[in-house]
């Protein structure tokens, strides 16, 4: 369990509530990521709570780091891509669910199996799949989709407030979309070593040089956007070589 110190109290409280109440789920989530999540549910974070953080993270007192960790930890924190709390936990999968449904929609009409859905105050205002073959579109990805039928919804294509679920990581196109849209979050379930702009190939949303920002997490029901993809492609490798 984490203690005071390194942390003070009211950390150990504003942390439980993050879901981190050992110091292996503050390793996994990482000192600067947790402070900065702090900062994002509105609490007072400080230098020195990021500080705590990092000898909490270590398993030492704060006044054992350096002058060199201290400027690196705030280096850290101000390149660092933008973070929001996330939903709980019930919430996302309910969400991600529709999007793998989507993606299922996707595969049986002979498209990589992508769904993604668009939610605004936890209605669902957008939905896509995978269609670039059908349409004779090489835009129509799932989040492409999704994000048009949101901004329709709207009626503005800014989607402030909005969160996308997406089965798999996104590309750069859609990455690029989606910064252009000020979606608030985006969350997704498998990483794709491949095209995936969102840290695999390249980090999109980290860039500070870009105006907009969104934050992103990935991982949620990651294992059953997986499964979807390689029986699509096992199938089609099936096909290909009777």
């Amino acid at each position: 369990m984490l203690t005071s110190p390194p942390l003070p109290p009211k950390a150990l409280h504003w942390l439980a509530e993050l879901g981190i109440q050992d110091r292996s789920a503050l390793q996994a989530c990482g000192s600067v990521r947790a402070f900065l999540l702090l900062k994002a549910a509105g609490h007072t974070a400080t230098d020195k709570l990021l500080f705590a953080l990092e000898a909490a993270a270590r398993g030492v007192h704060w006044s054992a780091l350096s002058e060199t960790d201290r400027q690196w930890l705030r280096q850290a924190a101000a390149r660092h891509a933008p973070v929001r709390p996330l939903p709980p936990a019930n919430e996302q999968a309910s969400h991600m669910q529709q999007a793998l449904q989507l993606a299922a929609t996707a595969a049986a009409n002979g498209e990589v199996p992508v769904g993604a859905v668009v939610v605004k105050d936890g209605r669902i205002i957008g939905r896509g799949h995978n269609q670039p073959v059908g349409s004779h579109d090489p835009s129509a990805h799932a989040e492409m989709v999704a994000l048009r039928q949101a901004a329709q919804a709207l009626g503005n294509y800014r989607l402030h407030g909005c969160t996308l679920y997406v089965t798999l990581e996104p590309c750069a196109m859609c990455s690029g979309a989606i910064l252009h849209s000020r979606l608030d979050h985006v969350i997704y379930g498998a990483r794709e070593a491949r095209t995936g702009a969102a840290g695999s190939v390249i980090d999109l949303f980290a860039d500070r040089r870009l105006n907009s920002h969104t934050a992103i997490d990935g991982g949620v029901l990651a294992d059953d956007s997986r499964q979807l993809l390689t029986a699509f492609f096992a199938t089609r490798r099936t096909d290909t070589n009777p």
